[in-house]
């Protein structure tokens, strides 16, 4: 590797303990760039194997993205034990393959409350560390789904709580922008990780294709690579911006 986008930073990734996920990807890569990671996940010992997967510097720690309190104090530990928080990545989500009149009270709260409140829980808990050091990213998973109006599995309350984080996205950039703080999203569109157990069938699979100018499914890794743009100074002029990683299928 030519230079380490990330030495010296100290990252913060939430749900990324899933093996084949996006944020244990990103995880992956601002390690390999020289960034010191703590992997979030409701999970304790899933966060910590995957922690300790990256190297033993890396930190593992349980995390309920829902519960401020909670997550209060998962930030404060990591900012006491680092001396700073310099990368937030809100990449914990939960996805329901529900059509509009299926989605009962219990779907929507949990549904908003991962990826909508969660994202805005996390970033509450880091911004007064950032704006006290003047310094810091934020990047916030979106979807394809919150831009066309559902994904292929993922119900009207998904699209909902990402369009969601879109709208939190820009008006957090704009607040935090004088602190130099920026805030950007990446709208993900079809991902092999999405799949869940035997929903994708190959001939669904060759479906998404053809809907894809690219002409293949994106990977985890696809997405970690722009999320480490984000979170580097090489897009040091971006805030308030949303990245669509999704082969042109939605070019507009």
């Amino acid at each position: 590797m030519a230079t380490a986008l990330l030495q010296g930073k100290f990252a913060v990734v939430t749900g990324a303990a899933s093996k084949r996920g996006l944020g244990k990807a990103t995880a992956k890569l601002f390690a390999e760039h020289g960034a010191t990671v703590a992997i979030l996940d409701l999970d304790e010992g899933a966060a910590k194997e995957a922690a300790a997967d990256l190297g033993p510097q890396h930190i593992g720690m349980a995390c309920d993205v829902t519960d401020l309190e909670g997550v209060k104090k998962v930030f404060d530990a990591l900012a006491a034990k680092w001396g700073q928080i310099d990368i937030l990545v809100n990449n914990a989500g939960i996805t329901q393959p529900l059509k509009i009149m299926e989605i009962a009270p219990k779907n929507y709260d949990a549904v908003l409350d991962v990826n909508l409140r969660g994202t805005l829980y996390c970033s509450q808990a880091v911004i007064p560390h950032m704006r006290s050091r003047k310094e810091g990213k934020i990047v916030n998973l979106s979807s394809v789904s919150a831009q066309r109006g559902g994904g292929i599995f993922g119900g009207p309350h998904y699209s909902a709580a990402k369009a969601g984080v879109l709208g939190l996205t820009k008006a957090m950039a704009r607040e935090l922008a004088p602190d130099n703080v920026r805030v950007n999203a990446i709208c993900p569109g079809f991902i092999a990780t999405d799949i869940t157990g035997g929903m994708l069938t190959p001939e669904k699979l060759e479906e998404i294709k053809l809907g894809i100018p690219m002409g293949r499914a994106g990977t985890a890794d696809d997405v970690a690579g722009c999320a480490l743009f984000l979170a580097s100074d090489l897009s040091a002029y971006v805030t308030g911006s949303e990245v669509d990683v999704n082969g042109g299928s939605l070019i507009h």
